[in-house]
This record gives structure tokens, C-alpha cells and sequence, in this order.
């Protein structure tokens, strides 16, 4: 007689995996860069956007664009992409939340 082959689903969220935790030893590692500057930047193309549009900007203005708001974008920092990232908005704020790191 033949068995019925079983199949098991998994319905909760996927596990997550475990981040390594910092030694003190990673944390010496950077004492010496942690104070320095550095520029950190989120980039959307705007196709028609000129310099008259942006010294026209005033507060609360809402600039319409064709990038899809779950898309992501390039986190840059000193012009070197070190993460993938995606806008959300917090009450009254836009924020980023980092969903990759490069």
C-alpha cells in the first residue's frame, strides 16, 4: 500500500538571521573614524526638473515624480553606495529605511 506523501508549510514570518554582536575589539577597531564627517545622500531622477523648479521650492511643496515609492534607491555616503534603501513616511517627516546593505 502506498503512503501519502505529506507536505508542511511554514506560516509564520521567515526566521531572521542572527547579527554577530560587537566586541570591544570591533569597537576600538573604529574609534578613530567614528568623529569623521562624512555626506550621506538619497538620489530620485526627475525628468523635466530644471534649476528655475528647484529655486522655486517653498515648504510643503510636493514634487511629483515616476518612481515607484517601494522602490529602491542607492544610499550614498561620500558618493559611494553603501546601502539600498526606501522612503517611508513618519507623521509629518520622510525617512529612509534601509533594506540592503551593498
Amino acid at each position: 500500500m502506498a503512503e501519502a506523501a505529506t507536505q508542511t508549510a511554514f506560516a509564520g514570518p521567515e526566521p531572521v538571521p542572527a547579527q554577530p554582536v560587537p566586541t570591544q575589539d570591533d569597537t576600538a577597531r573604529w574609534k578613530d573614524v567614528l568623529g569623521l564627517p562624512c555626506t550621506v545622500s538619497v538620489e530620485i531622477p526627475l525628468a523635466g526638473f530644471t534649476v528655475k523648479d528647484l529655486l522655486n521650492l517653498e515648504p510643503q511643496v510636493v514634487i511629483s515624480s515616476d518612481w515607484a515609492t517601494t522602490s529602491n534607491l542607492p544610499l550614498r555616503v561620500n558618493g559611494e553606495a553603501v546601502a539600498w534603501c526606501e522612503f517611508e513616511v513618519l507623521g509629518n517627516q520622510l525617512a529612509i529605511r534601509l533594506t540592503e546593505l551593498a
